[in-house]
């Protein structure tokens, strides 16, 4: 059997149950982070999209934890204010700020070369920084401003890090991607924005997908390197993701979140969960939900051929800029 059958094979769904079923026996029935005794003193992590929402409170809790921080942000003012916040909670002043726009590739290289000069190591990096219903707009570099955001960036950057996480090993790679990620599909002509349909997060389901697919294989890329890989869905959480929609859309959602859905320190906690928990060391290629269970992906999610050709035509796509 090749390793192209390997995520569709019962052997590996059977594995996956079964150590979901070990990693339910290890941990409480609801993850607490501040129940989690990992101190992080002497480690350094990147967070992106950390100046608000999901990404301030992950970057928070490894701030509590000792971490040297790096908040990986847009925006120099709201950067700023987060990264006073942090200190200014945590009492860690081992906190700083780099900025990033993570739809564009030169700004990409650009952050990955600064951490490279400035950094010794590298162990947490948590791509977290999303956009969902932006309007159709292709970047300077010809991709779809959403598969630029929410895939490309992370995945040039994660990429242009690994030699330092291999360094540094044991290190963990954390994506946030969806369960919405059960409603896209994979169609290569989207990253240049054609044969989209802009209806409420289609394309952002579409995006989500490709951030499991992409990060499967590059667990498998990473056996035996001491660097980990795994997708986390955060929960419906009420953030600032939805930002581009309209406002007779985003009200009534706020409103609804209010009540129902997820705070951003909520939706923190399974990312954080797959960043410093001590039973998943070693766990990689894996896909958790927002309660920190592992569980399956879609089956397209699944399909280490499609995982193959994913990971190499973003490859192709990022290493032409």
């Amino acid at each position: 059997m090749s390793f192209l059958d390997i995520f569709s094979h019962p052997v590996w769904v059977i594995s996956t149950v079964v150590l979901a079923l070990v990693v339910r026996l290890q941990r409480r029935a609801q993850w607490d982070p501040q129940s989690c005794s990992v101190c992080l003193t002497g480690k350094t992590a990147v967070v992106t999209g950390a100046n608000t929402g999901i990404g301030k409170f992950i970057a928070l809790d490894f701030a509590r934890r000792g971490a040297r921080v790096i908040l990986a942000c847009r925006s120099e003012a709201r950067g700023t204010a987060a990264l006073n916040e942090i200190r200014q909670i945590s009492g860690n002043a081992d906190v700083h700020l780099r900025l990033v726009d993570v739809s564009s590739m030169d700004s990409v290289r650009e952050f990955a070369k600064r951490i490279l000069e400035e950094e010794k190591a590298l162990h947490i990096l948590v791509n977290n920084a999303a956009v969902s219903g932006l309007p159709k707009e292709i970047t300077k570099d010809g991709f779809e401003a959403s598969f630029a955001t929410n895939h490309l960036g992370p995945f040039l950057l994660t990429n242009l890090l690994l030699d330092l996480m291999k360094r540094s090993a044991p290190a963990r790679i954390v994506t946030v991607s969806s369960v919405n990620h059960k409603k896209g599909r994979v169609d290569f002509s989207h990253f240049h924005g054609e044969n989209l349909v802009y209806y409420m997060d289609q394309v952002y389901n579409h995006t989500k997908l490709h951030n499991i697919i992409c990060t499967n294989e590059l667990a498998r890329k990473l056996q035996n390197t001491g660097v980990t890989a795994n997708s986390v869905h955060p929960g419906v959480v009420v953030t600032e993701v939805m930002r581009h929609y309209p406002f007779w859309i985003r009200y009534p959602f706020n409103i609804i979140g209010f009540f129902f859905l997820k705070s951003p320190e909520e939706g923190a906690v399974s990312p954080i969960y797959c960043a410093v928990a001590e039973e998943l060391e070693g766990v990689t290629g894996k896909y958790f939900d927002s309660d920190c269970s592992l569980v399956l992906p879609a089956p397209s999610a699944r399909d280490a051929a499609l995982a193959v050709k994913d990971f190499e035509f973003c490859e192709r796509l990022t290493s032409k800029l």
